[in-house]
């Protein structure tokens, strides 16, 4: 049997996972300090392994280097970079993951339900789907952002809530993530957990030697059927 065959229902967040966005939020994260006077040098790659790993990582790390911005609240300062990812969002072409096309197209045939659950804003979702190119993500058949459940991820709410709304106890459900933090989120529900990022991302270095890991969708197989071992 196929692996997509196996499953019901389908969880996904949204960026990094679907959309390649992550950059976009780094450059966000740039421009605010650069409205506050500051230079941030961290490479792309130091900045997954804090964003992937915790909710509050970015926000630590940054006061902890820029003592100065302690003197102005964070919500603000968080304010001004969703406000400049927002206009990145507008203005960047934006390109599917490798490997999501074609699953995306494939649980379209089978009839296959899908759920996207995101920290994204519903406003910056919304950007994202009115591009031309991303019109493969509409057959995705309920989304849920950040307004619509109490915690974010790593807490399991989202989650929670798709799979309470959309899929049934008995169905078998999936979920896949590109962060430790959204995985541990996963990992408290039913949904058989899966992690999708490179083999030389920094957070694997803190990941289970155990953990269902593939380095891109096209790489997703039938380890994920019951009974299968990595």
């Amino acid at each position: 049997m196929d692996w997509v065959s196996a499953f019901d229902f389908f969880l996904f967040d949204f960026d990094g996972l679907l959309v390649d966005t992550e950059r976009l939020h780094y450059t966000a994260y740039q421009k605010m300090l650069e409205a506050q006077g500051f230079e941030l040098k961290w490479d792309f790659d130091f900045y997954c392994s804090l964003a992937h790993f915790d909710d509050q990582a970015v926000k630590k790390a940054l006061f902890a280097l820029f003592p100065a911005l302690l003197k102005t609240p964070w919500e603000e300062l968080y304010r001004l970079k969703k406000q400049l990812y927002g206009e990145l969002l507008s203005s960047s072409k934006i390109s599917l993951m490798p490997g999501v096309f074609e699953l995306l197209e494939k649980l379209k045939k089978l009839k296959k339900k899908s759920c996207v659950v995101t920290n994204s804003a519903r406003e910056q979702v919304v950007v994202i789907l009115s591009k031309e190119e991303m019109g493969p993500l509409k057959t995705i058949s309920f989304w849920i952002t950040r307004e619509d459940y109490a915690k974010a991820k790593p807490a399991p709410d989202g989650y929670l809530k798709a799979l309470e709304l959309y899929s049934k106890p008995e169905q078998r459900a999936v979920g896949f993530e590109d962060s430790l933090r959204g995985f541990k989120a996963l990992e408290k529900t039913r949904a058989l957990s899966v992690l999708i990022c490179p083999a030389g991302h920094p957070q694997m270095k803190m990941a289970a030697r155990d953990i269902l890991h593939f380095t891109s969708f096209f790489e997703v197989n039938n380890k994920l059927l019951p009974g299968k071992g990595l």
